[in-house]
């Protein structure tokens, strides 16, 4: 009687339709969500698509001879790579609702518009909606509230809604790609494993130019076109927030507390979170009708209204009922409930990629491109040219951001360049296109909310557009390229 046990099966390597089969899964099922779903693509079905791509992936990797136990502890490794990210977003989240009460944003809004003059419409546009998604971290929020509302002057004043888009675009996605409350920004940081504000410092050497070739080109279409406009909508809405809140400078203190903490280097989550308590706290004081309002329980004693108004602020999001659509949308977000669906979509991703990456899939695909890469400047066109590419075939800016950073995050090392250098290449060309592709689900929201299609305003979207060649620029010219030893 033979009690041996059976030598276990060793492992093979995947071959090409192994390595291609799940992501053309994932290719297949992404677009299927967005075709499908549209714009609530992202509110369950794409990330249920990503989940079945990887157990595709899963299959695969166990028929060539892996066994459970790798393959979770791939996965375990993977979600150990972003948790430091997702503390941020929760932390982000709640930031954004006790900023919202505490009057932070409806003041930042409140001064933006008042800036808006018609021979200088475009320009004020991309810095108004610049600076909105620097406060609030968001593209997407920037354009479905303060863009609508630009949208809606143009139209009035006959100025192009193409143009205006565009710099709504532009102007939404500087924040997208550079504001410590991003989580695109906090992704491409933590992908690449590196310090959230190295990441943003190394990013200002290609947004600040992309930015100032905007501002100049916006700046000229707003010269020759000019126009005027009836105030009223904009009039009505400043009239409410002023109403709704008190407008201070003073409501900007927890923006500038935030930007010392970035400065001085504190952890993004804990600066985000300090920021946050502050606001709440500075809410009680400054805004106790709003808080009043949000919590609607007047016969409760002000002390308790405040911290309740507080927590749920940070848990929740606030709530605002202004009657003006743009206003109230602006308003009525945040909390860390908020970020879930964020949350769901970054583990489905980075569980796919990770999981392609270390059983070889990728490398299997990746390799012959680089060998062709031979230089600096081949090798930055690659990743620039995998994360639009992903952008146009998945749809999805998540995945764009993902598998790039995956793919040439070991060969960027093998090089001795710093991971700084992939993360800005990755942001610049995987957050910033996705709009640029009308079946992307960024390019679909924008079209939405803006009413103008992403074909009409593409060619205006030019901090989109500028970004990735300034990345590309200085792969070519080794400018701002720090470089670290090869181990």
């Amino acid at each position: 009687m033979n009690d041996a046990h059976p030598a276990p099966r060793k492992a093979k390597p995947p071959s090409y339709l192994d390595a291609i089969i799940p992501l053309l899964v994932l290719i297949g099922l992404v677009g299927a969500s967005v075709a499908l779903f549209g714009l609530n693509a992202v509110d369950g079905p794409l990330q249920v698509g990503i989940i079945l791509s990887t157990m595709v992936a899963v299959v695969i990797i166990l028929k060539n001879g892996h066994v459970w136990e790798e393959i979770a502890e791939s996965g375990r490794k993977g979600i150990a790579t972003v948790v430091g990210a997702i503390f941020i977003l929760l932390a982000v989240g709640a930031l954004i609702g006790t900023w919202n009460m505490s009057g932070t944003i409806p003041t930042l809004v409140y001064y933006g518009i008042k800036l808006i003059t018609p021979g200088w419409f475009y320009p004020i546009t991309f810095l108004v909606c610049a600076c909105t998604s620097l406060s609030i971290g968001s593209s997407w929020t920037t354009a479905g509230t303060v863009g609508v509302g630009l949208i809606g002057l143009a139209h009035m004043t006959g100025l192009s809604p193409a143009i205006t888009a565009g710099a709504i675009i532009s102007g939404a996605y500087v924040g997208d790609k550079v504001s410590p409350l991003s989580e695109s920004t906090v992704l491409a940081a933590q992908l690449a494993g590196v310090d959230l504000y190295v990441h943003i410092r190394s990013q200002m050497w290609t947004t600040i130019p992309a930015g100032l070739v905007a501002l100049v080109a916006f700046a000229v279409f707003g010269l020759r076109r000019g126009g005027s406009f009836d105030s009223a909508m904009t009039n009505a809405e400043l009239a409410r927030l002023d109403s709704l809140f008190h407008i201070s400078i003073w409501n900007l203190v927890p923006l500038v507390f935030l930007l010392g903490l970035s400065i001085r280097r504190v952890p993004a989550a804990l600066a985000i979170m300090s920021s946050a308590l502050l606001a709440g706290a500075m809410a009680a004081f400054m805004q106790p009708q709003a808080i009043a309002r949000f919590i609607g329980e007047p016969d409760t004693a002000a002390p308790i209204v405040a911290i309740k108004g507080i927590w749920l602020a940070m848990a929740n999001g606030f709530k605002a009922n202004s009657g003006i659509p743009q206003v109230d949308e602006l308003l009525s977000r945040g909390g860390m409930d908020s970020m879930l669906l964020t949350i769901w979509l970054i583990i489905g991703a980075v569980t796919f990629g990770i999981l392609v990456d270390d059983f070889g899939m990728l490398g299997k695909l990746v390799t012959p491109v680089l060998l062709r890469a031979k230089t600096m400047g081949r090798l930055f066109f690659t990743v620039v040219a995998t994360a639009i590419g992903l952008n146009i075939v998945a749809g999805d800016q998540y995945i764009a951001l993902l598998l790039p950073s995956r793919l040439f995050k070991s060969e960027f090392a093998r090089r001795g360049l710093a991971p700084e250098n992939l993360s800005r290449s990755v942001g610049d060309a995987g957050i910033v296109t996705s709009p640029l592709v009308p079946w992307n689900s960024c390019g679909a929201y924008m079209a939405a909310v803006l009413g103008v299609s992403t074909l009409a305003y593409m060619p205006f979207a030019l901090f989109n557009i500028a970004a990735p060649i300034c990345t590309l620029l200085l792969g070519l010219t080794g400018f701002k390229i720090r470089r670290i030893p090869i181990e």
